[in-house]
């Protein structure tokens, strides 16, 4: 959501870091979990973008499969470039891409009994997303130490954002539709 020097470049080297992947895996990745809640990427940009992280010594080909399928595993280098990421401070600089704050400061187009529609879509989206999170966070049960744990603290930082939105939402409404002041 915010800039923070987040990249594709990091997205997959963090995932390498947990294991070593093909591009068809790490594809699946950003289909599933990390592009629902996180990063958006395709074939079409993670596989330049392997080739470009093995030419900077940041990945490398541990095993090639049938039909030129392709192992990468994270180097040192790569670990380290992670790493830096990681430990750097936000920076509160970059480009800012959240697709509903746009949404709101767009709402004006609309007449006021639709911008309560489009709030109210908003809520109910919210509220299932978050209970999808609450599901996976049942099932997980305690956060352990260790990569699965990392992934119950990100789907619980989901889960909490969710509640976030869905709750101003709900306030949104409330402040669209309460009688006129005067």
């Amino acid at each position: 959501m915010y800039g923070c020097g987040m990249s594709l470049t990091h997205a997959l080297l963090g995932l390498l870091a947990v294991q070593p992947r093909s591009g068809y895996e790490l594809t699946k990745a950003f289909e599933t979990d990390l592009g629902r809640y996180a990063w958006q990427a395709g074939h079409t940009s993670i596989y330049p973008e392997l080739g470009k992280l093995a030419e900077r010594g940041l990945v490398e080909v541990t095993a090639e499969g049938a039909r030129g399928s392709k192992t990468y595993t994270v180097t040192d280098a790569g670990r380290a470039e992670l790493r830096t990421w990681l430990m750097a401070p936000p920076t509160g600089q970059g480009k800012v891409r959240n697709e509903q704050v746009l949404r709101m400061f767009m709402l004006s187009a609309l007449d006021p009994a639709d911008a309560v529609v489009v709030l109210e879509r908003i809520a109910e989206s919210t509220a299932q997303q978050a209970d999808v999170l609450r599901a996976i966070r049942e099932d997980a049960g305690p956060v352990e130490p260790g990569p699965e744990g990392f992934g119950q603290l990100a789907a619980e930082y989901g889960l909490r954002q969710f509640e976030a939105v869905h709750s101003w939402a709900q306030w949104a409404i409330e402040q669209l539709t309460a009688p006129a002041r005067t």
